[in-house]
């Protein structure tokens, strides 16, 4: 394998990392917080790329359809989640399990029926849709840098938030000890709803940066679904760092497997890594030993 085309690899591999870090920060925030099961999270994923279709050609700007995608998937999220999902908190994992798999089923017929069966494209302004020359004799599309760009400026904005704010400081304390979280007067519900909105504006961040990638069709977010839950198992439930080193090293791995490995193997390396996590650190890379 020549030099450039490792360069190449290494931003892709960058670039399904911070996809899945997007997808991953907010589920594992989910889970953490609250002890629930969203398996429904691609579809919020496949959710935010439809929206970025709807409001780009509402718009005619893929700035300004990204820009008010990212906020509607949230406001969606706080109808979810206050309509739905509130009412699963205290249910067990497998009620959680069948019931977001069953929004799963629901949203995917919900995207047919709005927006069509046939796969829909993304129109990329100019300045995006080009190359950027990386190193002399390699062009890389500058879209896929800006995603890049984008994911690192949102772990970064995320390490703040949880590490710097109030609301942060109340997230790590309801990961840490809910009930505790709740007696000493935190409002509990609102909370909640807080992280299952950001967690979806993740998502639907997410699926509108892959949308002009992959092409936006119902289920696009289920395959996606698979590798953010290997992600948050390597890096830890609760974990915003574990999910972002995982979701890297995920991607990393994931994209160099199919490169170098046969297709078999390939499709199978990512969780013969988590399956080796695991037999070291049960808990994942960064989880809290029980």
């Amino acid at each position: 394998m020549g030099a450039l085309l490792i360069v190449e690899q290494i931003l892709n591999g960058i670039q399904l990392g911070v996809t899945l870090f997007l997808m991953a920060a907010g589920l594992t925030l989910i889970f953490g917080i609250m002890n629930m099961i969203n398996l429904a999270h691609g579809s919020l994923f496949t959710i935010g790329a439809y929206l970025l279709v709807t409001f780009q050609k509402l718009t005619g700007s893929f700035v300004l359809g990204l820009a008010l995608a990212v906020p509607a998937a949230a406001l969606f999220g706080v109808l979810l989640e206050v309509v739905l999902v509130r009412k699963l908190y205290t249910r067990d994992h497998l009620d959680q399990s069948l019931a977001t798999i069953g929004l799963i089923l629901l949203f995917n017929e919900g995207v047919r029926f709005l927006w069509g069966k046939f796969p829909l494209g993304v129109t990329l302004p100019d300045v995006l849709a080009g190359s950027v020359e990386i190193v002399p004799g390699s062009a890389y599309p500058a879209f896929r840098l800006l995603v890049i760009a984008i994911g690192i400026a949102v772990a970064v904005g995320l390490w703040l938030l949880v590490a710097k704010t109030r609301i942060g400081m109340l997230v790590r304390a309801g990961a840490s000890d809910r009930e505790m979280t709740q007696m000493l007067g935190i409002n509990v519900k609102r909370l909640y709803t807080i992280v299952f909105a950001l967690g979806t504006a993740l998502a639907g961040l997410a699926g509108a940066m892959a949308a002009p990638i992959v092409g936006v069709q119902s289920g696009m977010g289920d395959g996606v679904l698979i590798l953010t839950l290997v992600v948050i198992v390597i890096g830890g439930t609760g974990s915003i760092r574990g999910a972002f080193i995982a979701a890297l090293v995920v991607g990393l791995f994931d994209t160099f497997g199919r490169v170098l490995l046969p297709a078999a193997v390939a499709s199978m390396a990512i969780y013969i890594l988590m399956a080796a996590v695991l037999v070291w650190r049960p808990e994942g890379l960064f989880g809290v030993r029980a």
